[in-house]
């Protein structure tokens, strides 16, 4: 009080003032107060009054606090004390420990009403946002406690407000990477209730980079062997992943389960586990449940559990499982989630069948897990964890199934070892009603969708005591039924024993063969027994009604018609499926319809099986339909049945034969494109030949030019030479000889252009063959072969004329030379005489003009040779193109042939599938099925169109 009096001013006299006057007193100061530190001194007070007078300060301050912190932005200290009396004002958490439940109720609701006045003006949660961005701790941490409280009470409002704040959800996000850990540890808390109930913000908080953030801070902290803030971060990856397929989604991609192995990791000293970290590892494994619970789409669990296998998190939690000093809720939850974790995985499910118990000698996890379950001294929470264990291995594991089957039959039974169909049929057969229905259970789940197996039990045969024959596992379920034991074992038996009969007509017949099973279900249905005994009655009607449905009328005395009017003489059918309606009406039904695992508090509601509900649901409407037929109507759906498998057969071989066509006419569809795409390319190569025959005609047109050139140029000079001086008879006779070579160069022209019209008229009869081609007619006749034969005998016979001419211009040519060095010679002797003579400047001129003659004769040698080596290539490029004209001929006419034979082996089967058809259709109409009219003279048709193409074909062949 002494402080208070400090604050208020002076010493009190009389009576002390009461907690609400100093309230409202310390609330004036805030208001009026313009100093600071008087604000602030006020505002402390407030804060320390508040626990004790919550209601007070609460009614009276909460405005000016809320005003403070609109204000006084600038001082963190003042903005704490304000926040921290909002909080204990809000708050539902008091200081007593030891406090009654109604208190701690009125606690609750003043702390919701003070949080929705708060909450009335929107701005207070977004200032309070702002308030948490200042990094200042007086500031910070208060902040993120109100903000906590307040999502305790008013947790879907304040999310909406949050979410519509721009950047609301990152600010939040930011506590995580706060280097003080005390606020580190209140965001943890604060976002798992900001997170709670709410898809949007779970995403947005995923995708925040939330999952790496938690991730590090448990592996910072010690995995499983941290504290409570390893806890709190499990706590919120749950509110993040549950019921989240989109976070669940990206938990996965992030390759985020690669990193919880490390969690179980546990030493091989198992002694002396904390109770925290017991609790940390229950929430790890409930963590990897949610990823692969049975309730979310199976495509993402599958991935999941495709994950865990890939990545060692199963093996590592096989590992836990059979390792010694585990404790009992541990070893519990880690049997249920291997359990998730191989349902319906085939990898998962092979791999859990070769794990083997570390003991001498090793015995496979299987049996130990079975042993624990028809164990009666172990807890109940264990034995349901290892029937749901079991469940998940057998489902949708036809293999798994067959194993088990397999170790019941006498030809695998081994005498030295423990198998699992042993300890199964063991505990079927005990004396503990719980084991009993256990195993029944377990070895139904070995039957489900399984009629091979089903087949196969039938051959297990039971020892019962010695000196008796052996009975039939059948016989011996249906013996202890007989008998009268406990309901619960009597449900196990006969949850088994409908799962066995229903779709599995052999296995009615072997049950139907006891004459006493009839009459004990009958005598069952019929009584009048007390409200227990309700659940048996209609699980031996839904076994007498599975045996008139299932029933193949291959014994006398039990077909349908017989049962049904022993039905109706003995029970009655309105009492009859009345009593059938007692398993879903049951109170135990629905709860176990929700989910796989078996959830039941005390052991004497293990009733129903989740599994066997279904069947009941598929099989309860079929039977009552059936009880209400008469055998007229069963004659009648037998007929219609036998009828629609028959037109179904036939429908499937009509399917099947136009399959084959199908594939067939595929076939010819591929050869037809590929022969045109041959065509194509032939026509192709064609067009480049021909392209190349141009190229060749061009250049021989522009030698010639040049050629017609050279000629010219050259009579222009022999016309303008002239012979100073007095000429003489040799050089009159090497004129004419030039003469001579002129009309041999006039010859040679002329042979040049009979070549030219040879290679034209080859060019020509080319382009006369492509459209034949094209055709598929005869390429080049025997009549123009022959003829070019013959005009390239007429070329190289022109080219030896040639040749021999060309060999006489050179041996004229040496006869100049020799006649030049003899004048030559003479005018050397003539210049020695002394003084020379008058006839000396003659000579010179007609040597000179000699030399000349010999200069041009050379040139024309030189241009008769140039010309005699082109006409040769020229020769040669025509018997080439003569060549590979022949062998296109050779290769058109065999594809000609070949296509020819094709198209007739394709008109063939069209005609064939035709009639096929109309051989269908007439079949058709005679079992009475409509065919169109149209489809007939459709077909009409087509067998028309096909015959005029045939006529075509055979007019084109006649014309070609």
């Amino acid at each position: 009080m002494n402080f208070l009096r400090g604050v208020m001013g002076g010493q009190a006299t009389g009576s002390q003032p009461s907690g609400a006057e100093t309230i409202h007193k310390l609330c004036d100061r805030v208001a009026s107060s313009t100093l600071l530190d008087d604000r602030r001194d006020a505002v402390r007070a407030l804060k320390s009054l508040s626990k004790k007078y919550r209601v007070e300060v609460g009614n009276q301050a909460m405005d000016h606090l809320i005003h403070v912190l609109k204000t006084d932005r600038s001082d963190s200290e003042i903005i704490g004390y304000a926040l921290d009396t909002l909080y204990n004002i809000v708050s539902s958490d008091l200081e007593e420990e030891e406090q009654e439940e109604n208190t701690t109720k009125h606690s609750d609701d003043v702390g919701s009403q003070f949080a929705e006045i708060f909450m009335k003006d929107q701005e207070n949660v977004t200032l309070l946002l702002s308030i948490l961005e200042e990094f200042d701790f007086h500031a910070r941490w208060p902040g993120v406690k109100l903000l906590t409280a307040l999502l305790k009470h008013q947790g879907s409002q304040v999310q909406q407000i949050i979410l519509v704040s721009p950047m609301g959800v990152s600010r939040l996000m930011d506590l995580l990477a706060d280097s003080r850990e005390v606020i580190r540890n209140d965001g943890l808390l604060l976002l798992q209730q900001l997170a709670k109930g709410n898809a949007a913000i779970q995403k947005i908080v995923a995708f925040e980079n939330a999952f790496e953030r938690l991730l590090d801070i448990i592996t910072e902290e010690g995995n499983s062997d941290g504290g409570i803030v390893v806890e709190d971060c499990l706590l919120l990856l749950n509110n993040l992943l549950k019921n989240n397929n989109s976070n669940q989604n990206f938990f996965k991609e992030g390759s985020y389960i690669q990193r919880m192995k490390p969690w179980f990791e546990v030493g091989d000293d198992n002694s002396g586990w904390s109770a925290q970290k017991v609790t940390n590892l229950h929430l790890m494994l409930q963590l990897v449940r949610v990823l692969v619970s049975p309730v979310n789409p199976p495509g993402a669990t599958s991935s999941c559990q495709k994950t865990m296998f890939q990545c060692g998190l199963l093996q590592q939690l096989c590992t836990i499982l059979m390792a010694t000093g585990v404790p009992a809720d541990i070893l519990t939850e880690t049997i249920n989630t291997v359990s998730e974790v191989i349902r319906g995985s085939q990898t998962n499910q092979d791999y859990f069948a070769s794990v083997s118990a570390p003991s001498n000698p090793p015995r496979p996890a299987i049996v130990v897990l079975l042993m624990s379950m028809v164990n009666e001294r172990q807890p109940f929470v264990l034995r349901c964890a290892v029937l749901y264990c079991f469940q998940c291995f057998l489902y949708k594991n036809q293999k798994g199934q067959g194993e088990i089957v397999a170790t019941l039959l006498p030809s695998t039974i081994d005498a030295n070892s423990i198998s699992a169909g042993q300890l199964l049929c063991g505990g079927l057969f005990s004396q503990d009603s719980l084991s009993n229905w256990c195993a029944a259970v377990a070895l139904a789940h070995a039957l489900l969708e399984n009629s091979t197996q089903k087949e196969q039990l039938l051959r297990v045969q039971l020892a019962t005591s010695l000196g008796n024959p052996p009975v039939s596992l059948l016989q011996q379920c249906t013996n202890i039924l007989s008998q009268g034991s406990k309901v619960q074992t009597r449900v196990g038996l006969l949850m088994l024993l409908c799962t066995w009969l229903s779709n599995c007509p052999i296995a009615v017949m072997h049950f139907l063969h006891n004459q006493a099973n009839v009459p004990f279900l009958t005598a069952q249905i019929s009584e009048n027994l007390s409200e227990d005994e309700h659940l048996v009655q209609g699980l031996c009607a839904l076994l007498l009604g599975i045996c008139i449905y299932f029933n193949d009328n291959s014994l006398e005395n039990y077909t349908k018609e017989k049962l049904k009017q022993l039905i109706e003489k003995r029970i009655g059918k309105e009492n009859f499926i009345e009593k059938l309606g007692y398993i879903s009406k049951h109170e135990l039904y629905s709860k176990a319809g929700q989910k796989p695992q078996p959830s039941f508090s005390t052991p004497e509601q293990m009733l129903f099986d989740h599994e066997f509900t279904k069947l009941v649901k598929e099989l309860e409407v079929l039977i009552i339909k059936s009880i209400h037929k008469s055998s007229e109507d069963e004659k009648k759906e037998e007929e219609v049945k036998k009828t629609l498998e028959q037109h179904d057969s036939i429908v499937t071989q009509y399917k099947e034969l136009i399959r084959e066509q199908d594939t067939q006419i595929n076939e010819l569809n591929q050869q037809v494109m590929s022969l045109t795409s041959q065509n194509e390319h032939l026509q192709s190569s064609v067009m480049q030949q021909q392209l190349q025959i141009q190229q060749h005609k061009d250049q021989y047109n522009l030698l010639k030019v040049q050629l017609g050139k050279d000629s010219h140029h050259h009579n222009s000079h022999n016309e303008t030479v002239q012979v100073n001086g007095i000429q003489s008879e040799e050089v009159c006779s090497l004129r004419e000889q030039v003469e001579d070579l002129k009309k041999q160069t006039e010859i040679l022209k002329g042979q040049l252009e009979e070549r030219d019209y040879v290679i034209e008229s080859l060019h020509s009869g080319q382009l006369a063959v492509m459209p034949r081609e094209q055709t598929a007619s005869d390429g080049i006749t025997e009549d123009q072969t022959s003829h070019l034969r013959k005009e390239l005998e007429s070329l190289q016979s022109q080219l030896q004329s040639q040749s021999a001419q060309i060999s006489k211009l050179q041996n004229e040519k040496r006869e100049l030379r020799h006649k030049l060095e003899k004048a030559t010679a003479a005018t050397s002797s003539a210049s020695g005489d002394s003084g020379g003579t008058a006839n000396s400047s003659d000579s010179e001129v007609k040597i000179l003009g000699l030399k000349k003659d010999v200069d041009r004769l050379k040139e024309d040698v030189k241009a008769l040779t140039e010309s005699k080596a082109s006409m040769e290539q020229q020769l040669a490029s025509a018997n080439s193109t003569i060549a590979i004209l022949q062998t296109d001929k050779s290769k058109l006419q065999t594809e000609l042939s070949e296509s020819k034979k094709e198209q007739d082996d394709l008109l063939v089967l069209l005609a064939d599938q035709d009639q096929k058809i109309l051989a269908l259709k007439s079949r058709l109409k005679e079992l009475g099925e409509p065919v169109d009219d149209e489809d007939e003279m459709e077909s009409g048709d087509q067998d028309d169109d096909v015959d005029d193409s045939h006529g075509d074909d055979d007019e084109e062949d006649e014309q070609s």
